[in-house]
Formats: structure tokens, sequence, C-alpha cells
């Protein structure tokens, strides 16, 4: 079944530490073209997401936006200061006043003045870094989820653009099945044709009829299309089989596509016949539309 390369996908998180959307879009491109925004603490994982997104979506214009917010500390949620930390830094800070008969303001100022006179427990630091790096954990999958979304999307899109295109390619075999039952009548007009300059030449002194049936042939040779219209039902055939396999098909389909082409423009100019050649305008127009519709396949 066919995958049509426009697709969205979505997914959210939300816990009492933190809120997550991971966004994702996909237009048409010839190959992946991936546009990523991510928050600042995700940096270091863009090479992985590259190639996360790579192997799901192989070809499209995708963005991909991450989106993270940690909530604002609000009273509900208890109190801001550390109670217990001020109250020892305070009585330490009035030690060092009894100590050198400074000023509390003055022994403060000092503090703040002397490298490494403050210090910060190195547990505070250690769980400000756990708590920055557990989130990519649970991202990842929200991530998948996201990438699964839009696939999901893009298999939806590919079925409704699979029963269209099919039905141009069917439409494409109801005009050829018009020319196999006109060409007969358009062979026999040929023919009417050539006894008819026959029978003009035939009376010249001139008239060598080795010659002449050497030049009928060749001239029936470029009028045969029976090769052509055999190699177009082999290409819609494979067409249509193209177009069941499981895995991705746009270039191929293309490339199957340009052939089909090729046999519809020489059945159109071998033909000689005005009302072949109606016929090979329509197919054309209906060619169109399937080039058209490939342009967003995978």
């Amino acid at each position: 079944m066919l995958q049509s390369m426009t697709g969205y996908g979505i997914a959210t998180r939300e816990t009492d530490h933190y809120a997550a959307t991971v966004e994702i879009k996909s237009l048409n491109s010839k190959s992946l073209d991936l546009t990523l925004r991510l928050p600042r603490f995700l940096l270091d994982r863009e090479l992985e997401i590259r190639n996360l997104v790579a192997k799901s979506l192989i070809r499209g214009k995708v963005n991909l936006n991450i989106d993270f917010t940690r909530p604002r500390a609000t009273g509900t949620q208890g109190s801001i200061v550390n109670k217990e930390a001020v109250t020892i830094a305070c009585q330490e800070l009035q030690e060092l006043s009894l100590i050198t008969g400074l000023s509390m303001e003055q022994v403060t100022a000092v503090a703040h003045a002397l490298p490494g006179a403050l210090r910060i427990p190195a547990d505070t630091t250690a769980a400000t870094e756990t708590e920055e790096e557990t989130p990519w954990e649970e991202l990842l999958p929200l991530l998948q989820q996201a990438l699964d979304r839009l696939n999901q999307f893009r298999r939806d899109e590919g079925q409704a653009l699979t029963s269209e295109i099919l039905g141009y390619v069917d439409r494409i075999r109801i005009l050829l099945a018009e020319v196999e039952k006109h060409d007969p009548t358009r062979i026999e007009q040929v023919r009417q044709r050539l006894n008819t300059h026959l029978a003009d030449i035939s009376g010249n002194e001139h008239f060598n009829p080795i010659r002449f049936e050497q030049e009928v042939l060749h001239y029936i040779e470029k009028l045969d299309i029976a090769e052509e219209k055999v190699r177009l039902v082999n290409h819609l055939h494979y067409f249509t089989e193209t177009a069941g396999l499981p895995e991705p098909t746009g270039k191929k389909l293309a490339f199957i596509s340009q052939e089909i082409g090729r046999e519809i423009n020489t059945i159109g100019s071998k033909a000689n016949d005005s009302t072949i050649q109606h016929l090979v305008v329509s197919m054309k127009e209906e060619l169109e539309k399937i080039k058209e519709q490939i342009n967003n396949i995978l």
C-alpha cells in the first residue's frame, strides 16, 4: 500500500515536574530535509534524534519541535526558601561578625568578594544534574509515539492516494482497449490508401515493383504499434503490482510512469490516425494526473 509523504503527529506528556510536547510535520521532498527545534538540554542528543527520524520517515520535508517546560514554584507547592540552609548561614555570619568585629553587612560583603568563601553543597548540584538528565529517557518514547502517529497519518493518506492513482491506471487501460478496438479499422484504411497509390503509379514506365515493395514494408513497419501496445499493458500491470508492495515505492513508480509515457507517445507518433491520436491525448491526461500524485508518494 502506498504511503503519502504528507503527515502530522503529536504526543504530549505532563507530570508534576515538567510538561513536554513532541510535534512533527511532514511535506513532500525528494530526500529527507529535517529541521529540529530542541530545548537546550537536548542539543547533545541531536544526532540520535536525527537518526531516529531518518529511519522512521525516510523522505520528506520534516519539521520536528520538542517543547519542554517546568512549572514555576508557587506557594501551594511549598516554600521556595530553604529555611534550614538560611538559618545556618546567618548563624555562621553572626559568629564571623563577633570574631572579626565587623558588622553583618561587612562580613556578608567580604564573603561575596572572596573567591571560594561561599560554597554550594555538592548534593544540590547533583540533584540539579539528575533533574536535567532524567527527562530524555521519558521523552524518547514520546518522540516514538509522535513518529508512529505521523506514519499512521501517512498510511491513511496513502490509502486514499492508492485508490485515486489506480483509478487513473484503469482509465489508461480502458483507453488502450479503445485503441486496440480501432486498430483494425486504421490498418484497413492504410491498406486502401496503399492500393489507391499503387493503382496510380503502377502504370508509370519508371515503376520499380521491387523498390516499391521494400518501401511498403518499411512504411508498414513504421505504422505497426503492436509491440508498443504489449509493452504498455505490461508497464500498467507492473505499476499496479508495485503499488501494492509494502516498502516505499514512490521513486520506482516514477520510473515506471516514464516508461508508460514513452509507449503512449510512440503509439501516438506511429499510429497516423486521428481517432487514436485523440485516445492518446486522453491517456496522456491520465498519466499527468498519476505523475502529479506520485510526487506525494513515499
